[in-house]
């Protein structure tokens, strides 16, 4: 394809600029086609036929004097720097016209193909007037974007001629994960930590920051009880403890293979950063020390441990763009730098497929060194299908086989993780959506444990 039938192609494709006949001319046109062709059955000259469609046409010409310059048409778009996976945001366009002439128009904005999009958006601009249109985008894959065009149609007062133009705007956005259950953790923290019907409480063994003092509820450990405030109140008092603040955390996001594994919305590496993040929220919160580091074959993203909710802008700036790769994760190989970087005594929290784990004897070893000197806690997203096939009542010989495989292989990964947790480590399973609920109340519940 030569370079003038590109632009060609280009043009009609909203993609280049030029003018071009509008839908009203070409229909207008086809109406008088017919009208002369059942003419020409009545014996009328080719002159005639032909001196018509000229004179047609250049009396189309004519509305071209009523389309504004394109100097005189100016556009500016209004869209969020950053927008979160699967949620929807408005984006305004500004839309001036300085010419004498009210035109209607067509845009299509660029956005890359991950975005939803229900382009092209119209509207109408009177004679010198700024006109101001909204339309809303979703985006569903993270990362970094960079929007360069806006591409304009307007057309004549008469509607037989479109102008077309890209006007150059270049602004970048961002595409994180959800924070739904992080804005749910700020908003109400002990409601988030609901789990399975339980109260997640606040350390009570008496060591620890000293809390406050509270009524003694049923459950409250007896050797607790404020006798002084007892007896001034004459109400059974007692004191409340929570954990000594300033702890170390580090979270381990596994970008293998296995993570890309889908799941109904999205992949299991978005439902681990996004739980990963809740998780850093809460510690932040919570005054303690967290850092992030990311991987698979190798080194993806270290964020140093730090304090502060400062820190959670930072880690989430530097792990919003991590995708899942094709290729294994090298667990001993990131136990092994996680030893060279991590000195000071903290909570190691790996988020991981645990299947794929499992098989990995070699990384037993290093575990067993960090155990001497942090805590060691794993968690995975509960494989569904597998748990599905196991209830399933076997209607057939096939099903039955499938049932019988299914249930093998989760009777295998309980014996090697009692194999693990032999030595100390534990690893937890959780369906996807409790996956952020599971992983906070963990970390509340080791940090309440004083073993940091």
């Amino acid at each position: 394809m030569t370079r003038s039938s590109k632009s060609l192609w280009a043009r009609f494709l909203f993609q280049d600029k030029g003018i071009l006949p509008a839908r009203r001319l070409l229909i207008i046109y086809l109406l008088l086609s017919v009208a002369l062709l059942l003419l020409s059955l009545a014996d009328i000259s080719w002159v005639f036929l032909i001196s018509v469609n000229v004179l047609f046409i250049l009396a189309s010409l004519f509305d071209l004097l009523f389309l504004p310059k394109r100097s005189q048409i100016k556009t500016i778009r209004h869209v969020a720097d950053e927008m979160e996976r699967g949620l929807g945001y408005q984006t305004e366009i500004e839309f001036s016209n300085t010419s004498a002439y009210p035109i209607t128009f067509r845009i299509i904005d660029d956005l890359p193909q991950s975005f939803h999009q229900n382009f092209p958006i119209m509207g109408f601009a009177k004679a010198n007037s700024v006109s101001r249109l909204n339309y809303e985008t979703t985006a569903t894959v993270r990362g970094k974007y960079e929007l360069q065009k806006l591409y304009i149609r307007y057309a004549s007062r008469f509607g037989l001629w479109e102008k077309q133009m890209a006007v150059r705007q270049a602004d970048t956005v961002k595409v994180i994960p959800d924070l739904s259950e992080t804005r749910r953790y700020l908003e109400n923290a002990q409601a988030f930590l609901l789990y399975e019907g339980a109260k997640i409480r606040k350390y009570q063994s008496g060591t620890g920051e000293f809390s406050r003092i509270r009524n003694y509820v049923v459950g409250d450990d007896p050797r607790k009880i404020n006798w002084r405030q007892t007896a001034k109140l004459q109400e059974v008092m007692t004191n409340e403890y929570e954990p000594e603040h300033g702890k170390y955390i580090t979270i381990l996001i596994d970008c293998g293979r296995m993570m890309g594994a889908e799941l109904k919305k999205g992949n299991r590496l978005e439902k681990t950063l996004e739980a990963s993040i809740t998780v850093v929220t809460a510690a932040l919160k919570n005054g303690d020390y967290v850092g992030v580091l990311a991987f698979s074959n190798d080194i993806k993203v270290f964020v140093p441990p730090a304090k502060g909710m400062d820190q959670l802008q930072k880690i989430l700036q530097s792990i919003y763009h991590l995708q899942a790769d094709a290729r294994e994760s090298n667990y001993a190989g990131v136990m092994s730098y996680l030893q060279t970087v991590q000195k000071k005594r903290s909570l190691i929290l790996l988020f991981s497929d645990i299947h794929t784990f499992l098989h990995e004897e070699s990384t037993l070893h290093y575990i067993k060194r960090l155990r001497q000197k942090h805590l060691f806690l794993m968690i995975g997203i509960e494989d569904e299908a597998l748990a599905r096939e196991t209830k399933q009542y076997p209607a057939t010989v096939k099903q039955g086989m499938r049932k019988s495989i299914a249930q093998q292989q989760m009777q295998v990964k309980r014996l090697e993780k009692a194999k693990w947790e032999a030595q100390g480590l534990v690893m937890i399973e959780a369906k996807k959506e409790k996956l952020a609920t599971e992983a906070v109340s963990q970390v509340i519940h080791w940090m309440n444990q004083g073993l940091l």
